[in-house]
């Protein structure tokens, strides 16, 4: 059985008097989709930014690929290997998508990452990343398009394809798909399902249809806690968990 990749140790996270977070820890594997649920206010995105480097926690401990992150700034963990999406939509709305992915590409080359100079022709690799990006992602056909005229459906893939430049080993996808269409759900799904062939996925998701068929392993959470978690089945019958959260969609 692999190491886990990410190993999360009873981590706290306090604003002020308020405990966001108390005691949560994960232990992410390699290749596997692992989902995060739980109802509005159980601290699911509080944990994702203390995960990331967005918000460091007030206690506990952080362990990804080897590395102990706990303190690390977010560029440190996306250097070793961690990406992220976000709840809402983070691209650069005034440039195409061919671009946006450009820049997330170069952003990994240390000696590239902020060049706007250059023509694009000159780095041939990165050029043929970008291209296998926007084909992964299923927006090859949209490389020239002003980004912020894309879809929310089609941002959001954008999105993920900037994640994807990184190479990650994990990537935490927060509500990929949220506000999207059923045709965008469909084709977002088997993309995320694609990813763990290369890296593991950490999902945060309301969609519990989706969260159910596709996770290895489900997280609940509420109130700042852990609650259960197991697979997908023994999730779904959890007692504690049908009422805490599941119910009538379980």
């Amino acid at each position: 059985m692999p190491d886990p990749i990410l190993k999360v140790d009873e981590i706290g996270v306090r604003f002020g008097d308020f405990q966001a977070l108390t005691a949560m820890s994960i232990a992410v594997k390699p290749n596997t989709i692992h989902a995060l649920i739980g109802p509005n206010g159980a601290g699911k995105t509080t944990f994702f930014n203390a995960v990331t480097g967005v918000r460091p926690p007030n206690s506990g401990k952080i362990a990804f690929d080897g590395h102990v992150v706990t303190k690390a700034s977010a560029h440190r963990r996306v250097h070793y290997g961690m990406a992220r999406s976000f709840q809402v939509t983070n691209i650069y709305p005034n440039l195409t998508v061919a671009e946006n992915l450009r820049l997330a590409v170069q952003a990994r080359h240390h000696s590239e990452g902020w060049v706007f100079w250059r023509s694009p022709a000159a780095r041939g690799d990165i050029a043929a990343e970008v291209e296998e990006i926007m084909g992964r992602v299923g927006i090859l056909d949209r490389a020239g398009t002003r980004s912020g005229d894309l879809s929310h459906g089609a941002q959001r893939s954008l999105e993920i394809g900037m994640a994807l430049g990184a190479q990650p080993k994990m990537i935490c996808l927060d509500e990929p798909l949220a506000g999207m269409g059923i045709d965008d759900v469909h084709r977002t799904k088997e993309l995320i399902v694609s990813l763990k062939e290369r890296m593991a996925v950490l999902l945060i998701e309301h969609n519990m249809s989706v969260v159910l068929s596709i996770s290895d392993f489900i997280t609940v959470m509420a109130q700042g806690k852990k609650i259960a978690e197991d697979t997908p089945e023994r999730v779904r019958n959890d007692p504690a968990v049908r009422q805490a959260y599941l119910g009538s969609q379980a």
